[in-house]
């Protein structure tokens, strides 16, 4: 049994004081000794952390007996090492950027696409009135994807929006959305079905819980996650690799950030061209006065912000 575990998880709940919530959340998570990333904003909650196993318990007991995140699925890793080095957790406008802030329009709290369990999702993926839409962005769904998903040109989710004109193709199929936990499929379901999309679903639990429950079967590649392990295995039942080096072209199932920190792009490199062009995906990121040391990982330590509460004048939350 490993010593520590990996929480990833998400609520759309409404928080009143929310920016206070999220600076009394952040010294209760460090009480814990947990480290990850956590966005609170007035509509819910968006985390991944990581701990000992017994942290882990303790805050997902502590967060459960809130009854705004009694609901909360927390899909659980067990890993040899914390997936991060720094906890933090700040107050945005959105739990995930997307831009759908009107919850008049779109609210995840009344109305998105129904919610298929991952042996649901696997039975009707392959029918010929369906359509599976991977509504990630682009460096996640090169690395790993459902077999004959619809992906799309994307940088951020909050590019989805946008896409609406060229999905409509698909309006007379039943439409199967996924996403890694399954946050951005709740706007993005609750936007096709306002743009009259008749038959809209979600992957309950995104592709991280459909690995644990039905196996990753036909998803092919490793799933990009927003921590120091950059990907994780999903597929124990028919894997394969699709992603390629971004340098050489060779099949290659590692994803890294550019080393050069004013590009951080997310790419897939392999381990010869690695070493070759020191964990940069261009010679002139390469030959940057700002280069970060390459240690084989690719992955950097982002420097958390402490959250302000300054400004205004809120009384903590028992």
């Amino acid at each position: 049994m490993k010593m520590y575990n990996t929480l990833l998880y998400y609520c759309y709940s409404t928080i009143a004081n929310a920016e206070q919530f999220a600076a009394d959340h952040l010294k209760f998570c460090k009480s814990l000794g947990l480290t990850g990333r956590i966005i609170v904003a007035d509509e819910g909650l968006n985390g991944t952390v990581s701990g000992t196993v017994e942290a882990c318990k303790t805050y997902m007991d502590t967060v459960h007996a809130d009854e705004r995140f009694a609901g909360i699925d927390f899909k659980i890793d067990e890993v040899d090492t914390p997936s991060f080095v720094k906890m933090h957790v700040r107050y945005k406008s959105e739990i995930v950027h997307s831009g759908l802030r009107d919850p008049n329009v779109i609210d995840p709290k009344q109305k998105t696409g129904k919610h298929l369990e991952p042996k649901e999702f696997l039975a009707m993926k392959d029918r010929d009135d369906v359509v599976v839409l991977d509504v990630r962005s682009n460096y996640e769904h090169s690395l790993g994807k459902f077999k004959n998903a619809v992906t799309l040109d994307i940088e951020n989710f909050r590019d989805f929006p946008a896409m609406i004109n060229e999905l409509a193709q698909y309006k007379d199929k039943k439409i199967l959305t996924y996403c890694t936990g399954g946050i951005k499929c709740e706007k993005a379901s609750a936007l096709l079905l306002h743009e009259g999309f008749p038959e809209v679903y979600q992957l309950h639990g995104g592709i991280i819980k459909y690995g644990k429950e039905a196996g990753g079967e036909d998803f092919e590649g490793k799933c990009y996650v927003f921590d120091n392990r950059l990907s994780v295995d999903v597929n124990s039942v028919n894997p394969v690799v699709i992603s390629t080096c971004l340098n050489c072209g060779k099949t290659t199932p590692k994803m890294i950030n550019c080393a050069n920190p004013e590009c951080n792009e997310h790419f897939t490199q392999c381990d010869e061209c690695g070493t070759a062009m020191d964990g940069c995906c261009s010679d002139a990121c390469k030959e940057h006065p700002r280069k970060r040391v390459y240690d084989g990982t690719g992955y950097y330590v982002k420097v958390p912000q402490p959250v302000n509460v300054s400004k205004n004048k809120l009384q903590p939350i028992a």
